[in-house]
């Protein structure tokens, strides 16, 4: 339903939001042609109170999904990734999310946390919450391949449990994910580059 008088800012701003695909970051230095910055940053606000567009975290706001259910924040994963883009950084699910994908421990995380290249940051899609924490490059190796998610699980599990952790793993990696764990050992702590390395070659 339009709240607004046709052509004002609000309504042309919608307009364009309605044609982006789900999760498109929508910023105001983008929107300059329908207004001034303050006029924007108004209509955006108010957009915003009324439900109709998600501020994900200053200067970026993102289109709800309407469903038959009601309105709906962007669909995570697809966010996450715009943003990454959008930043210019790797953001990838913290280690503990991995470990929980992997099926080496059960605890699920209150609040959705991820590691970035970028700074820490708070995220917010409508009522929910989720944290990006900078982590070192080593730790964003291999950013959305199953051997990426196995060494930032292995490395939050701890150095005292890796290779009882590794080895329940490798059985359901692929020739390829050994590769990769076998090439990524430059670039890992000590602990746990030996311990892929003693493990891939009884394996």
């Amino acid at each position: 339903m339009n709240l607004h008088r046709p052509g004002s800012i609000p309504t042309r701003i919608m307009e364009r939001a309605e044609a982006l695909p789900e999760a498109t970051p929508i910023c105001p230095n983008a929107l300059l042609d329908l207004g001034n910055r303050a006029a924007v940053d108004q209509a955006l606000s108010r957009l915003v109170r009324e439900g109709r567009l998600d501020r994900i975290f200053p200067g970026i706001h993102m289109r709800p999904i309407e469903t038959r259910f009601g309105l709906r924040s962007p669909d995570l994963a697809k966010s996450l990734h715009a943003l990454a883009e959008h930043w210019g950084e790797v953001i990838v699910p913290h280690g503990g999310a991995s470990a929980n994908i992997l099926g080496l421990t059960t605890q699920n995380q209150v609040v959705p946390t991820c590691l970035t290249s970028g700074p820490d940051r708070t995220l917010r899609f409508g009522a929910r919450r989720v944290v990006l924490i900078h982590a070192p490059r080593w730790q964003l190796t291999l950013p959305h391949r199953p051997a990426g998610e196995v060494i930032r699980a292995l490395y939050w599990l701890g150095r005292e449990r890796v290779r009882e952790n590794l080895r329940q793993v490798l059985a359901t990696l692929s020739a390829r994910d050994r590769t990769d764990l076998q090439e990524a050992r430059p670039v890992l702590p000590i602990w746990m580059a030996e311990a892929f390395t003693a493990e891939l070659a009884s394996g």
